[in-house]
C-alpha cells in the first residue's frame, strides 16, 4: 500500500517516512498543498495521505476540499493549532483524523493503521456480486466463474481470489506483496514467486475455457492488473 505524506517542514516528512516504511508501506512525498494535489491525480496507487494544515502555496484544509472533489482516501491531518474549533473543522471539510504536533509517530502510525483498515472493511461492503470481464462471469457470493456461453471455470480459493481481486478493481495494477497480503491474508514474506504460480495457472485455465482471451496482464516490475473493456 501507497502512502502521501504532505508537509514544507522536510524533517517531518523524513521522519514520518521511515516509520511508514518500516510498516511495509510505500512512500510518496509532497512539501506543498499544490505538489499534493498533483500526486493524488497521477497516482491512482495512493492508499492513504498524511496531511499538513500549515503549509505554503496551497494549505491542507484547501487540499482536503479539492480531493474530496474526486476521492474518498483516507486523509489523516497534522497540525500544531489544538483548539478544538481548528479539529472540527478538519473533519468537517473531510479529513478522518486528526493529530496535534508535537506528535509520536507511534501514534501516527497507530492512526494509520486504523483508518486503512476501515477503508478496507468499506471498499469489501461494497464490492459488486458480480462482474462482467471480457468473456468471464465472476459471481462473488457463489465463487463461480463461467464464460458468457455457460461454460463452468473450476477455480481454487487463492485463483478465485486473485481474479475478484484484479476484476473488481480494473485498471488497478497489485504488486505481488498486495496480492498476496489481501488474497492469503496474511502479512507478506516470499510472495513474489508464490503469487506468480497462482497467477499463472489462473491464466491458463481462462485462456483455455475462452480460446485464449488474456485477461490478466502483467505490468512488468510493477504486479498485475485487468483492464476495463
Amino acid at each position: 500500500m501507497r502512502i502521501l505524506i504532505v508537509d514544507d517542514d522536510k524533517d517531518i516528512v523524513e521522519l514520518l517516512s521511515i516509520y511508514v516504511k518500516n510498516e511495509g508501506y510505500e512512500v510518496e512525498k509532497a512539501y506543498n498543498g499544490k505538489e499534493a494535489i498533483t500526486k493524488i491525480n497521477t497516482n491512482p496507487d495512493i492508499d492513504l495521505m498524511i496531511l499538513d494544515v500549515m503549509m505554503p502555496q496551497m494549505d491542507g484544509m484547501a487540499v482536503v476540499r479539492a480531493v474530496r472533489k474526486d476521492s474518498q482516501i483516507p486523509i489523516l491531518m497534522l497540525s500544531a493549532k489544538t483548539d478544538d474549533l481548528d479539529k472540527i473543522q478538519g473533519l468537517v471539510q473531510g479529513a478522518d483524523d486528526y493529530v496535534t504536533k508535537p506528535f509520536n509517530p507511534l501514534e501516527v502510525m497507530a492512526r494509520v493503521k486504523s483508518l486503512l483498515r476501515r477503508a478496507q472493511h468499506d471498499v469489501k461492503n461494497e464490492e459488486p456480486d458480480q462482474i462482467e470481464v471480457g468473456s468471464l462471469i465472476i459471481k462473488k457470493d457463489s465463487h463461480e466463474v463461467e464464460t458468457v456461453d455457460g461454460k463452468e471455470i473450476s477455480l481454487t480459493a487463492l485463483e478465485f481470489g486473485i481474479l475478484y481481486l484484479l476484476a473488481s478493481h480494473p485498471n488497478r495494477v497489485f504488486s505481488a506483496d498486495e496480492i498476496f497480503e489481501r488474497v492469503w491474508q496474511q502479512e507478506s514474506v516470499v510472495s513474489a514467486k508464490t503469487v506468480m504460480v497462482h497467477v499463472s495457472h489462473l491464466r491458463d485455465k481462462i485462456e483455455e475455457a475462452t480460446g485464449g482471451e488474456k485477461v490478466i496482464q502483467t505490468v512488468w516490475g510493477v504486479g498485475y492488473k485487468i483492464e476495463s473493456r
